[in-house]
């Protein structure tokens, strides 16, 4: 497998700069008594019981579990270990944020134990490239001539080159989306590609590809026109059913100027033409982004004024239950201003229970849990603003040690 590499050893290199030293618990004492009472967590546990209880320990703290001593090293490191994590359902997302626009370099943030972690990305090789992630794999697509595409496991850093997509080699707009089956671990790519039909600016060609891991070959599965409305770069796969957001050219009412369409990756079917499935998003929105949350449809976006949709007054969030959007949150005031000069530009992305908003124009990263319905700001990026035209871009993923490309 290409990049492939034993996970074990380059995860202690990247994340020891940020976590400290294990504390160990073996000594147990009894106040009551003058003599402590030593017991040997290796005397109590076997190895089987052993794995299962570290298993269940946030990604960090495995690394941390792997420098105990000689045995847990050897335990987190065997495969039965991975086959004992992978029966974890889920881990909360991390959120990698680039500290450069140039470069592909940055730190991960972790919410369960809220610290930064410096980690090198095995195969995207800039910011501005299209990036999405389910269940552990992140697929990446280059910007240029968004051909190049690569999936990789964050964490283990093990990747693939994928085949060039067929199809339009350049499109003015593309969206990529990636869904990866937790039991199986095979992943369907999808590529919505929209390219204006020469001379109509209300014309556009729209084509959907799609890449099965296991026959390991694209095929184009949808080509059709859509007029009135173009796709954009905003794409997701959600219970076995691709949906992509579309933006008016028609120069329509504001409230008119988005839409979402609906294709069924199980049946390759949109029930006909595809404007049928057409459903409209509540507000006028800016910057709106779609993300899959335990397979339910949830949108994030920033509300317009009314008399000036592309000035943002708040930002909402959404879930589609059937055709029909259900408000789950707004962002409190107070969390609005904190992102300073929040302007029309900005960034969100979530997976499980876990959203993640930030603003291009500074590092400040704010999540919001769906369960608990709760706003919170992450620990200080370590990367200050160094100039004014300094942007912040980033994508969430979650860390999996059992998934390989």
């Amino acid at each position: 497998m290409e990049g492939e590499t034993s996970w074990i050893s380059h995860c202690f290199d990247d994340m020891t700069r940020e976590i400290g030293e294990f504390d160990s618990f073996s000594e147990l004492s009894d106040e009551g008594n003058k003599e402590a009472t030593v017991v040997s967590v290796d005397l109590i546990l076997p190895d089987d019981l052993l794995e299962r209880i570290l298993a269940y320990l946030p990604i960090a703290s495995i690394f941390r579990a792997g420098c105990v001593c000689k045995r847990w090293h050897e335990i987190v490191s065997s495969g039965r270990f991975l086959w004992n994590f992978s029966r974890v359902l889920s881990q909360k997302p991390w959120y990698y944020m680039f500290t450069s626009s140039n470069e592909a370099m940055g730190y991960a943030y972790d919410p369960i134990l809220r610290k930064w972690y410096g980690i090198e990305l095995p195969c995207i090789r800039k910011p501005n490239w299209f990036v999405t992630s389910s269940r552990g794999l992140v697929c990446s697509m280059d910007s240029d001539s968004r051909s190049e595409l690569c999936v990789c496991n964050p964490i283990t850093k093990q990747w693939k080159k994928l085949e060039d997509p067929p199809g339009l080699r350049f499109s003015d707009y593309s969206a990529l989306a990636i869904s990866t089956n937790r039991i199986s671990h095979g992943y369907t790519i999808s590529v919505v590609k929209s390219k204006q039909v020469p001379g109509n600016f209300y014309q556009w060609d729209t084509s959907i590809q799609l890449y099965d891991s296991e026959t390991m070959m694209w095929v184009t599965s949808l080509t059709e026109v859509l007029t009135g409305w173009r796709a954009g770069d905003e794409s997701v796969i959600c219970d076995g059913v691709l949906y992509f957001l579309i933006y008016s050219t028609g120069g329509g009412a504001p409230e008119n100027r988005h839409g979402l369409l609906m294709y069924n990756l199980s049946t390759r079917s949109s029930h006909g033409l595809l404007i049928r499935s057409f459903v409209p998003v509540p507000f006028p929105l800016t910057c709106g982004r779609l993300m899959n949350l335990k397979e339910k449809l949830v949108m994030v976006g920033g509300i317009g004024k009314p008399d000036r949709p592309d000035i943002i007054k708040g930002i909402g969030i959404w879930v589609l239950n059937g055709k029909e959007w259900q408000e789950i949150a707004r962002m409190p005031h107070r969390f609005f201003q904190g992102f300073g000069e929040f302007d029309d530009v900005f960034s969100s992305c979530g997976t499980d229970e876990l959203i993640y908003i930030q603003s291009y124009g500074a590092p400040a990263l704010l999540t919001f849990d769906m369960n608990q319905k709760l706003w919170r700001w992450s620990q200080k990026y370590p990367v200050t603003k160094r100039f004014p035209l300094q942007l912040f871009t980033g994508f969430c993923f979650e860390p999996r040690l059992e998934i390989a490309p």
